[in-house]
C-alpha cells in the first residue's frame, strides 16, 4: 500500500491519505493492520485492545475501516475518518460504539493476508521486503498475520511482535 494508491482527502488544510485499514494504539505504540474486506481486522483490534487491557497495558482504537494518513515532522500520524470515529464494526453485531484516540504515531504495520499456495505466511525466515513495508516516505516494521488463525493467537503474537520493536 503506497499513498499514491489511496484516495486523495483534504482534512483541515493538511493532505492526508484514506486508506481502507483498521488502526489503534497499545501503549504508545500505533498500529496499522492491512488487509482485504474480511479479513479480520477489526475482530483482530478488538481481541488486541481486550488482551492488552487484561495486561494492564493502554490501549485503544484510532479507527476502524478508514484511516486518515498523514506524515508530520517524520512520523507517521493515523487519524479516524470524522464520519466513522468512534465506531466499529463487529462481525454479527453491526456497528457499535467503542473509546478511541484522536490521532496516534503509527510504528508498524500489520497485513492480514490470505495464504497463497506454495507460500509460507508468515515466511519462516522473512526476507527484508517481508519485514519492513514503506508507506510514503517512511519505513515501517511489518508483521505478517495469516487471516482465519485464531484472534486468541493472532493478538498473542502481535503483542510479542511490538516488544521487539
Amino acid at each position: 500500500m503506497t499513498l499514491r494508491a489511496a484516495e486523495r482527502v483534504q482534512s483541515e488544510g493538511v493532505n492526508l491519505a484514506a486508506v481502507h485499514a483498521t488502526a489503534l494504539v497499545i501503549g504508545e505504540t500505533g498500529l496499522l493492520m492491512h488487509g482485504p474486506s474480511g479479513a479480520g481486522k477489526s475482530s483482530l483490534a478488538l481481541a488486541l485492545i481486550n488482551l492488552a487491557h487484561a495486561r494492564g497495558q493502554f490501549a485503544r482504537l484510532i479507527g476502524d475501516d478508514r484511516i486518515l494518513l498523514s506524515v508530520v515532522h517524520g512520523r507517521l500520524v493515523a487519524r479516524p475518518h470524522a464520519r466513522i470515529a468512534g465506531q466499529m464494526e463487529q462481525r454479527g453485531r453491526g456497528i457499535i460504539a467503542m473509546d478511541h484516540e484522536p490521532a496516534a504515531c503509527i510504528r508498524a504495520r500489520i497485513d492480514l493476508v490470505h495464504p497463497e499456495p506454495g507460500r509460507d505466511i508468515p515466511p519462516r525466515l522473512p526476507s527484508g521486503a517481508d519485514s519492513f513495508v514503506t508507506i510514503g516516505s517512511m519505513v515501517l516494521p511489518r508483521l505478517m498475520i495469516p487471516a482465519g488463525v485464531s484472534l486468541e493467537t493472532s493478538a498473542r503474537h502481535v503483542l510479542a511482535f511490538l516488544s521487539g520493536i
